[in-house]
């Protein structure tokens, strides 16, 4: 094993490559090493405590249980460095390069992961509550059973994410890319998704209960089932999407596109349909009891057996749409 004291040393009259180098148990608490080169070294248990760390070289570094609280990683190579129960609670990693690296059982609480490239990046089962992910490239990561309640992901790529049993609840995902991602039952309660691009993602039974989904892009989306109530959908284009058993109570869905939508058994009650277009939507045995459909435009919709008890339908557009009835108006 090298000794710290030298390292610093060194450092200190300008030399940079410690690559390989065995640092285990070391302490370089607070100490300023901007642009070093610690590839590949041997790092385990070493305590890097606030220490300054900006574009330093990690590259394949075996830093498991290493200590990095509140360091300063600002555009590090952190790239298939082995972080393994690492502590990285309030370290400053924004634009840090994270691809392929293992964080498995690592301590984040608090981290800074703005920008940071975390593709390919192992987090399953990791706490990453109130985290800042925004802007991150997360695509293709393992985020299955994570936990990232609060955290901030405006504007991250998540295609190709794991995202099995995630707690997604009170999210901040606006703008963010979740296109074709599997979001079976995960749970985004109160979630912020304005303008977020769901397009053809799974998202049966999920939990979307009280979500701020304005303007959001779900076209083709899998809704099957999910629970909708009191969520913001104004503007929202669903169109093709499947809405079946859906939970739509009292949703606000003014100016969105449900053309072609499936709404077969979903419960829509005293939701707003303002301005809605519903052009050749399935609403069969839906629940419409005190909806307001105020210039909804309902052409060549399907409403057989559907249920509209007390609707406000003012300068609504029903032609050729199948009333529940069974018969086509006129």
């Amino acid at each position: 094993m090298e000794s710290c004291a030298e390292l610093i040393k060194s450092y200190e009259i300008g030399k940079r490559d410690f690559g390989g180098g065995n640092f285990i148990g070391g302490n370089f608490s607070s100490c300023h090493l901007k642009d070093i080169d610690l590839s590949e070294s041997y790092l385990n248990s070493t305590d890097f405590k606030r220490a300054l760390l900006d574009r330093a070289n990690l590259y394949r570094a075996y830093l498991c249980g290493a200590d990095l609280s509140y360091a300063k990683l600002y555009e590090a190579n952190l790239c298939e460095a082995d972080l393994t129960k690492a502590k990285l609670s309030g370290a400053y990693l924004v634009g840090a390069n994270l691809t392929g690296a293992k964080l498995s059982g690592a301590l984040l609480t608090g981290v800074n992961l703005r920008r940071a490239n975390l593709q390919r990046v192992n987090l399953c089962g990791a706490n990453l509550t109130e985290i800042n992910l925004r802007g991150a490239d997360l695509r293709d990561a393992n985020l299955s059973w994570a936990n990232l309640t609060g955290a901030r992901l405006s504007g991250a790529n998540l295609e190709g994410a794991s995202l099995t049993g995630v707690n997604l609840s009170r999210t901040y995902l606006n703008g963010a890319d979740l296109h074709g991602v599997d979001l079976d039952g995960v749970d985004l309660s109160e979630a912020k998704l304005s303008g977020t691009n769901f397009q053809g993602a799974n998202l049966s039974a999920a939990n979307l209960s009280q979500t701020q989904l304005r303007v959001a892009m779900l076209q083709q989306a899998n809704l099957r089932a999910a629970n909708l109530t009191d969520s913001l959908l104004v503007r929202s284009n669903l169109s093709g999407a499947n809405l079946t058993k859906a939970d739509l109570r009292h949703a606000d869905l003014s100016e969105a596109d449900l053309s072609e939508a499936n709404l077969n058994l979903a419960d829509l009650e005293g939701a707003n349909l303002t301005q809605v277009r519903l052009h050749k939507a399935y609403l069969w045995k839906a629940n419409l009891d005190r909806v307001n459909l105020f210039r909804a435009n309902l052409r060549e919709a399907s409403l057989r057996n559907a249920t509209l008890n007390a609707i406000n339908q003012l300068e609504a557009i029903w032609t050729d749409a199948t009333l529940p009835d069974g018969q086509l108006f006129a």
